[in-house]
């Protein structure tokens, strides 16, 4: 997958630079003790926040007009004129396709909620049946797209199955560990129905914002423009609403993630150590202080944990083709640059601790490396089983959208499918956050002080060491191997040579 201050003793258990180590050591003696006299935390990556701010408003502003001008009444703004729109075209109004992304909103939101609700009961089935469906869900759509003689999609969704596919086949292995993580990672968040609470609050504030953001999208769907405006207005707008996403997803995964530690670090929610009100600490810094770090992180992250996968399952899959294996190491090298400076591991750092994003992600990511727990971490796939949960619910979103679009209107199928599908996967994203928070809370407290995982689980901790000690091994021989076959190809040349 990828500046720091304190608060006071009320506060969710964050530590300043100075009193990271001291921190650190106190928890390795005493889990439960967490350093009492703490300043309080200031404010991070205010660029970003302020940028964040200032896209809100003034997006809000353009979607409302996007939206009007063809609201009840054609062109009602006069907006066409300036966008070159062909007199000859009459387009549609706001109303014709504003429900049909309110059908998209409406399924996305019914799907996060009904996997917070199983959450406890039927979680691990839900998540190998997204692992397991997607790939023909992928293959029926595109099939469907070539019946409905849209090639361009249809290639689309062929390749999107085919390299999903080929993902689940190079992990195939890892699942069985994956799926115990998640498992004992949801065991966790069932027992804190607050944090549930939490993702419900945010999953109405993410609809709130749909129903704005659909309004405009629907106003641009149906305006006079031509095709290609149209087409770039949409991805402007869909990378704005991904980006939104996000910063509510990772505001929950903030949240979510403080109030995992501190369970874990106290021995349970139920401890006489317990800070009080932590989870509406944890809220305040995370809208208030820890915001402008979200905001920075969330716009790379994902971006960045995707081609992180997809790169790790093409590489284990590549063989002896040496210059193929060059070529991928170096995008591998590449990424796992990038990976050190954005990663999600970052937001329990900023929950915790306080810190900017960049800070918390190298530090999260030195923890890992210094620890050895690295190597978990990689071969861990939970968060890819997260993510396809995401964009399955999106699928579904985005399906249903697409259908009803076709009956009223065919040629809008190819942009109401689309964004109707990028909705839904926000809105489930929401509901996933909460799993892949205690996920990532759990490696952080591993890798800080396993004995934490220990009181907690011991069944568990013992899985970890055994999994941690089989990928090392795992790791040591394969770079055997590697130094072995050099000194061979070195040792060839200098015969060669002579």
């Amino acid at each position: 997958m990828s500046d720091s201050q304190s608060p006071s003793s009320s506060d969710c258990g964050s530590v300043s630079p100075g009193d990271q180590n001291i921190g650190r050591s106190t928890r390795s003696s005493n889990g439960s003790q967490i350093i009492a006299s703490m300043p309080s935390r200031h404010w991070r990556d205010v660029f970003w926040l302020a940028i964040f701010i200032i896209h809100l408003i003034g997006l809000g502003f353009v979607l409302g007009v996007l939206g009007l001008n063809r609201f009840k009444i054609s062109d009602r703004l006069n907006i066409d004129k300036y966008a070159n729109a062909p007199l000859s075209s009459h387009g549609g109004l706001t109303e014709d396709y504003w429900p049909l992304f309110a059908v998209a909103g409406g399924v996305g939101a019914l799907l996060g909620l009904t996997w917070l609700l199983l959450l406890g009961s039927k979680a691990n089935q839900m998540m190998k049946v997204s692992v397991h469906i997607l790939t023909t869900y992928l293959a029926v759509i595109g099939v469907l797209c070539f019946w409905g003689e849209r090639f361009f999609c249809g290639v689309a969704f062929a390749v999107g199955a085919a390299l999903q596919f080929l993902y689940v086949i190079s992990v195939i292995d890892r699942l069985p560990f994956t799926m115990l993580v998640l498992q004992k990672a949801v065991k966790m968040v069932w027992t804190l129905p607050e944090v549930m609470r939490v993702a419900y609050a945010f999953m109405l504030v993410m609809l709130l914002w749909m129903a704005i953001w659909s309004f405009g999208v629907a106003g641009v769907v149906a305006s006079g423009m031509d095709d290609q405006k149209r087409w770039w207005l949409l991805v402007v707008l869909s990378v704005s609403l991904f980006w939104t996403g996000a910063v509510l997803c990772n505001t929950v995964h903030v949240i979510v993630s403080g109030m995992v530690f501190l369970v874990l670090i106290h021995g349970g929610r139920q401890s006489s150590t317990m800070p009080q009100n932590s989870l509406m600490n944890s809220l305040r810094y995370a809208v208030t202080t820890s915001f402008g770090s979200i905001c920075y992180g969330s716009l790379f992250t994902a971006a960045i944990r995707t081609l992180r996968w997809e790169i790790r399952g093409f590489r284990s899959k590549i063989g002896n083709n040496e210059c193929l294996l060059c070529c991928v190491d170096f995008l591998f090298n590449l990424v796992e640059t990038l990976v050190r400076f954005f990663n999600k591991y970052a937001y329990v750092q900023i929950a915790v601790y306080g810190k900017g994003f960049n800070h918390s992600a190298r530090d999260a990511w030195e923890l890992f490396q210094s620890t050895g727990v690295e190597a978990l971490v990689a071969y861990d796939c939970s968060g890819a089983v997260l993510l396809m949960g995401s964009v399955l619910g999106g699928l579904i979103s985005g399906t249903c959208a697409g259908v009803w679009a076709w009956t009223k209107a065919s040629d809008s199928v190819v942009m109401v499918g689309p964004t109707s599908m990028l909705m839904g996967m926000v809105l489930v994203g929401v509901a996933m956050v909460v799993v892949e928070s205690a996920v990532t809370s759990i490696y952080i407290c591993y890798a800080e002080d396993p004995l934490l995982i220990h009181r907690w689980d011991a069944e568990f901790f013992n899985q970890m060491s055994e999994m941690l000690h089989r990928r090392l091994q795992h790791r040591s021989s394969r770079a055997s191997e590697v130094l072995n076959r050099n000194r061979l190809d070195s040792h060839m040349q200098g015969t060669l040579t002579v």
